[in-house]
Formats: C-alpha cells, structure tokens, sequence
C-alpha cells in the first residue's frame, strides 16, 4: 500500500462517518503569538476549543502540515539521528467539536487499524491517564472501561501525564488522552522482551502511532485548569509512523515518503545507502545519517516556502534557514557535496505533490506551491520558482566561504558540528584562529542570525570561556567604535 493510498483510507474512512473533509492550514502561523508554525493537528483550531470561534462543522478529518523546531515540541537535534522523528510531517485527525466524545473516538481508531489497515491486534497497546494529585485529576477510568471491550487488558497501560495529558504548551487547550501504541519488532525479538516495558520508552519499533485527545480543560497562564466551554476530541495519527508499520518497514525513512529523496542522493553523491539492519551492527554511519537529515529538512524548508515563509535571520525566518543551514552542512560534511545541492531535490517532491494531486481527497494537500509565483520575474513553473530560492539560500558565497575556511567558524554561524573528532581537533587548536577575516565574520554573523555561544561552551568543555572569541569579539567591537568615532570626528 502507498503512502497515497494510507492517506486516502483515512480520509474515505473518516468521511464514512460523517466527517467532513477539511485542508490543511499552512504551516506558517501569522495571527497567533504563542507560535511560528503550526506544531500540531489541533493548532488551526485553538480558537475553537476556547471557545473564540464557532466551528463550521461538528465533524471534521484532515492531513495536516506540522512543523516541529522550537518550543516544547523541538524535535530537530534527534532528526536522521534516529529513525523516527521529523521536523516537517504530517498529522492525520479526526474531529468532534462537541459532538461525539470518547466512546466514538476510541471505537473509530480501532475499527480504522484493525479493519481497514488490518494491523494484528496482538501488535498493539494502549494507554490511559493514570490521575494528576497535584491538578486535582483522577485516572481516566472511563476510557480504562471503553478499551477493555476492545483489547485484552494485558495490553492496556496507565500513563503518567507527561505521557498521557496533552497540553500544547505551557497555556491553552489541554485533557487526558489514550495513545495507541505498535509492536513492529520481529517475532523472535518479541519473545525476548515484552512490548508492555518498551511502551514510551523511545524504543524505534515500539513506536505511538495514534494520540486520542479529549479535550476538556483549558490551561491558564497561572497554571490552573478550568473547564472548557464544551468537551471536544482531537486525534493526531503520525501519517509518516504509519506508513513504516504498513509497509512492513522499521524505520520511516524506509517508507515510500523518503526513499526517493534518499535514492537521489545516493546517486548524487556516490554513497550508498545502508540497510538499517547493517548500520546497527558497526559504527554509526554518518553518511546515512546525512542523507536522512536532507530528506527530512528538504521537505521543510520546501513546504515552509511554499506556505510564505522565506529563510531569514529573525523570527520564523531563522528558523528555516537553522533548517537549511543543517541539511547543507551535513551534505558538505558527510556526503561531499560540495556546490548547492538541495534545489536538486525540489523535482522530486513536485512529482509526489502530481501523483497526490490525482486523488480528489487529497488535491488541496499541497495547493500553495501550485499557485506560486516566478522568483525573479521571468516566466518559470512554480518547483522552478522554489528551486531558484532554495539554490540562493542554500549556496550564499560569503557562507560557503567561510565553511571552506574553519571548523569554529561553522560553529558560530549556527551549523552545530555532528562529529565530536572535529570538535575536539578545533579545541586542540588544530585551526588557526587568527587567519579568520574577523570583520568579514561578524558581518556574515549579523545577517544570518543570532550565534548561540552558551550552547556551544556547554557542548565543548575546552571552549566554555571561549577566550579566543571574546577577545576577537572585544578588538572587533573597539575597531568599530573607533571607526564611528572617525567618522563623527
């Protein structure tokens, strides 16, 4: 079954059942303060959860477009490092807007996997909400009582609420929810180790694939829980998971969503690309890392461009560019890609976005990057449009100039080096500081963003008081002071 056709069921299925089916708001958010990007499934309807705006429909299901960099929600130090998280992925939900509750929402989700998907029953676990003491909440019995007619209760876990209560941040719309959880090990390993221990315990084939939310309570800045208006249910299926346990895959880069992307640039940069099962028997392969670390980003940078949102130096703008700036750097690293290589992606994406756009379902999916204008005013498709700002970003001369020079200075432009070797040859001092054009660097430094020197101190013990760059920093600052201080003279 294609990653097309998954997405397709959910959205037929949920339609079977009274839901209608909605588009995905874009990524970029613009009228909330609280995010850059949508990070969830429930964000486009916060509003309505507090009760700020009046739903359309009392049922809904969607495919929606999540980013996921910053915040409580920030997932990109672990992308292409493991096998299983994302900073761009998509969210399948379905809705209840106080209409149907947990009952409804829990009997769909298993009819949906069981049924449909025919996922083996004895693969999957569940979880309900132990209780809160501190919140005044006590354990989610009724949905304890729901599951157990069901599934056999062996597989029914209590979670604890960092597990099991969702809230979107610190404030905002919250309640107790029941994961889903799938046992993807083989047998033999399965008969090893009871899948029960590995239930949240960031095991990468024990993996959640499904979140039913209740919403029921509102979080205010004081930390109080207050009821909400009226009782909703928010479900988020991770689409990418899910395609790795019906594909019969243990990692989801494996899946039909990835593996093109991957295949490209093992072609592009003559590195193959290793079987997840031969990469756990040596050392960690940093080529496969890389290429994961591309396909991942690629499809965010392409989508958040799409939605509006160019690399910049502040704001949601920094963000992208952290992004791109880490696909690039793992591509010169690892794969020796040593000129722009990203946009050479971009072709391939709008291909799935055609094969997508064959399904009625799922022909808003991707509406923007159709619609999108040429970049430099000649008369160009919309992927080329994309690519054309993708390469500018991506291949800045004053950057690669000085990622060709030394290693600190990748550091100090937000390119955070992923191999400890490097790190530990620069603080032996096996680069020459001085030779660095400082008032070029800092130049480069302004426009492209803040640097996070706390973060690197913390992660290089030899660099904590970074002496070499204060002083730089010092005759820097003074030679501008005595440079303004000439020019008012």
């Amino acid at each position: 079954m294609t990653s097309n056709e998954i997405r397709q069921q959910f959205l037929s299925f949920f339609e079977s059942k009274q839901h209608i089916i909605v588009a995905s708001a874009p990524i970029v958010v613009k009228n909330d303060p609280t995010l850059l990007f949508i990070n969830s499934g429930m964000a486009p309807f916060k509003g309505i959860f507090l009760g700020q705006e009046k739903a359309k429909f009392a049922r809904i299901a969607d495919s929606q477009k999540c980013l996921r960099v910053s915040g409580k929600h920030n997932d990109l130090e672990e992308v292409g490092i493991d096998t299983y998280h994302h900073t761009f992925f998509e969210m399948l939900g379905n809705w209840s807007f106080g209409d149907y509750f947990k009952e409804e929402a829990i009997a769909w989700a298993w009819e949906l996997l069981t049924e449909i998907y025919k996922i083996d029953k004895d693969r999957l676990y569940v979880t309900v909400f132990e209780g809160y003491e501190n919140d005044g909440l006590d354990a989610d019995n009724e949905t304890l009582e729901i599951w157990k007619k069901l599934i056999d209760e062996s597989h029914i876990l209590y979670g604890s609420k960092k597990d099991n209560f969702w809230e979107m941040g610190d404030s905002g719309p919250c309640g107790p929810c029941s994961e889903i959880h799938v046992d993807l090990r083989s047998d033999d390993e399965r008969k090893l180790v009871d899948a029960k221990t590995l239930v949240n315990a960031d095991h990468p084939q024990v993996v959640e694939i499904w979140n039913n939310v209740f919403m029921q309570y509102n979080r205010l800045a004081s930390g109080k829980l207050e009821e909400l208006p009226a009782r909703h249910v928010d479900t988020g299926m991770g689409f990418e998971r899910l395609c790795m346990a019906l594909q019969g895959k243990i990692s989801n880069y494996d899946t039909d969503v990835f593996q093109p992307l991957i295949e490209f640039l093992a072609t592009l940069s003559g590195f193959p690309y290793p079987e997840l099962a031969e990469e756990r028997k040596g050392e960690k392969n940093n080529q496969a890392i890389a290429m994961r670390v591309i396909a991942d980003h690629i499809r965010a940078v392409a989508f958040t461009i799409a939605d509006g949102q160019l690399p910049s130096n502040t704001g949601a703008g920094y963000v992208i560019r952290r992004i791109l700036r880490r696909a690039v750097r793992y591509g010169y690293t690892f794969l020796n890609l040593n000129e722009a290589f990203m946009y050479k992606l971009l072709p391939i994406l709008s291909q799935e976005q055609k094969r997508m756009a064959q399904d009625a379902l799922n022909r808003w999916w991707w509406p923007s990057i159709a619609m999108h204008g040429p970049a430099d005013g000649q008369s160009v498709n919309s992927a080329q449009s994309m690519a054309w700002k993708i390469k500018m970003f991506s291949n800045d001369e004053l950057r690669q100039k000085f990622i060709d020079q030394t290693v600190p200075q990748i550091e100090f432009l937000g390119l955070e080096l992923p191999d400890p070797e490097l790190q530990w040859n620069a603080a032996r001092g096996h680069y020459d500081y001085g030779a660095i054009d400082w008032d070029d660097f800092f130049k480069v430094v302004k426009g492209f963003g803040p640097c996070n020197h706390e973060r690197l101190a913390a992660r290089n013990k030899a660099w904590v008081e970074g002496a070499w760059f204060r002083e730089a920093l010092s005759a820097h600052a003074a030679k501008q002071e005595q440079a303004q201080y000439r020019k008012v003279a």
